[in-house]
């Protein structure tokens, strides 16, 4: 408790440091709100310049980027159904229902909530146990049970946002076979950057880096939506969207208490995990709210449960993603990745050692996250009683400004305008899979999580000697296996039940 006391002080003792918390944290907010420009961005930016800056200025920055950057994309996502981050994608799928139904003020108030005490709750976390989580983390997830948790995470996230098991299935397999485009990640083979289409040889550069998620993302959620407005118009249907004010009651939060004590674990443990992350910590908060609630039939229409779940899921992965990083070294994602680089130009190495030769600047970062993530309360209220008014704007001038800044997004990723055009194609097939019932969501995650699978389970193979029934011999990979079939079944049994029972009341 001293030394976060004493972190407390050193941050709000100095004047400087006052001043570079607060641009990290409204800097972390917009760029989060900004489809496509993100946090990462932000970072980027900003990674040179902390060549001039005191070590624990440039690590507090970015730390303060980080929890801002993940909250500020529900804005959007509620707003405009346009995900700021991909750990925001899951937030759509109830929040924009909500903005709907005139709810838009509540569900960005339960964001916001949520998004701080998720982040709160791993922040203290991350300052009372990060050295004893870290070494266990590392000692007991290896590759192996890093492919088992990635498969768990696909097998019950599979049918979010799908009218059926089966068409969720299929839209993860889709988004699994996007992802086998680009470089082998075991040989650094190019795969499908060259062939022929009915008779026409094509050699493609841009294929062999890959489809990224962020133009396909952009294409399902903001230009999808972008058509769909559109076409309601024009066939006379359109219900405009009501500007909510109220804020959700104390009552409202103590019903979904469980789920928000339940999204805080996974979060956490997921964001423990290098590579995993908030986005992988926000689909399985979601599909575990979803599998448990009573309500379950409401998700995806606007239940407030959904917002919980995601928002509180992603920001209680920020803490835990520090600590692999402090305690070993290891980072578990781009943003500390950067913080990674920060230590190296100062000429620092993470570790159990920072602990005790640079401990000012550890308790500076633990205090600086945990009350950027009480901030958040305070700045979201705002947004709730301002950005809401936005949608009193026509959508004959909103259209062109998403549409505009989603374009602005998808190109400032690599610079490539054929990233732009990916973003209209996917937006057309977004248009296309909503009308028929299937899941741009699935699409997205086999697409994350596909590239990350196939890493993780092209080094387990290597690493058992090609056995697959090595996976068997690690408790917890075989745990996670045998759960991820078992959630198969089970969501077979219950598809297969509900199409009779749907069948009996149509006799």
């Amino acid at each position: 408790m001293e030394h976060f006391i004493g972190g407390t002080v050193m941050l709000f003792g100095d004047p400087q440091a006052i001043l570079i918390f607060a641009l990290g944290l409204v800097g972390g907010m917009l760029f989060g709100a900004i489809p496509g420009v993100n946090m990462l961005t932000l970072g980027a930016v900003l990674l040179p310049f902390t060549i001039n800056m005191d070590a624990s200025h440039a690590v507090m920055l970015f730390s303060v980027i980080y929890c801002a950057g993940v909250f500020g994309g529900a804005i959007t996502a509620i707003l405009f159904n346009i995900p700021g981050a991909p750990e925001n994608a899951p937030t759509c799928f109830d929040g924009y229902p909500m903005t709907l139904k005139g709810q838009s003020g509540k569900a960005i108030g339960a964001a916001v909530s949520c998004s701080a005490l998720g982040g709160v709750a791993s922040a203290i976390l991350m300052m009372t146990a990060t050295g004893a989580i870290a070494g266990w983390a590392v000692r007991a997830f290896g590759p192996q049970e890093i492919f088992a948790l990635i498969f768990f995470g696909l097998a019950v996230s599979a049918s979010i946002g799908a009218k059926t098991l089966w068409k969720g299935w299929l839209s993860v397999f889709v988004g699994l076979i996007i992802a086998t485009i680009g470089t082998d990640p075991v040989g650094g083979v190019p795969r499908f950057n060259e062939g022929s289409v009915f008779g026409l040889e094509y050699h493609s550069y841009y294929l062999s880096a890959g489809i990224h998620f962020i133009p396909m993302i952009l294409g399902f959620f903001a230009v999808s939506e972008v058509i769909t407005q559109a076409m309601s118009i024009a066939e006379g249907t359109r219900e405009r969207p009501k500007a909510g004010l109220e804020f959700p009651t104390l009552a409202e939060f103590w019903s979904v208490r469980v789920t928000m004590v339940r999204s805080i674990f996974i979060g956490f443990f997921a964001g423990i995990l290098p590579g995993i992350g908030a986005t992988l910590a926000a689909f399985l908060g979601y599909s575990q709210a979803h599998r448990a609630s009573k309500n379950r039939r409401n998700f995806g229409k606007g239940e407030l449960e959904g917002v919980v779940a995601s928002e509180t899921a992603n920001n209680a992965a920020t803490g835990a993603a520090m600590i692999p990083l402090l305690a070993l070294g290891l980072p578990g994602g781009a943003l500390t990745a950067m913080i990674m680089g920060i230590f190296q130009i100062h000429g620092m190495e993470p570790g159990p050692l920072i602990f005790i030769n640079s401990s000012d600047l550890v308790w500076v970062t633990f205090a600086a996250m945990f009350w950027a993530n009480l901030c958040i309360v305070f700045l979201g209220w705002l947004q709730t009683k301002t950005v809401v008014h936005i949608l009193r704007v026509p959508f004959r001038w909103l259209a062109p400004g998403i549409l505009l800044l989603a374009t602005i997004g998808a190109y400032a990723l690599r610079n490539l305008v054929i990233d732009v055009w990916v973003m209209f194609l996917a937006g057309i097939a977004g248009y296309l899979l909503r009308k028929t019932g299937y899941s741009a969501a699935g699409i997205v995650l086999g697409l994350i999580l596909g590239k990350l699978g196939e890493s993780a389970f092209s080094k387990s193979m290597q690493l058992m000697d090609y056995d697959f029934l090595g996976f068997f011999q690690r408790p917890i990979a075989a745990g996670l296996l045998i759960l991820a079939v078992i959630v198969i079944a089970t969501s077979i049994i219950n598809e297969i039940r509900d199409t009779d029972f749907q069948k009996a009341l149509m006799d």
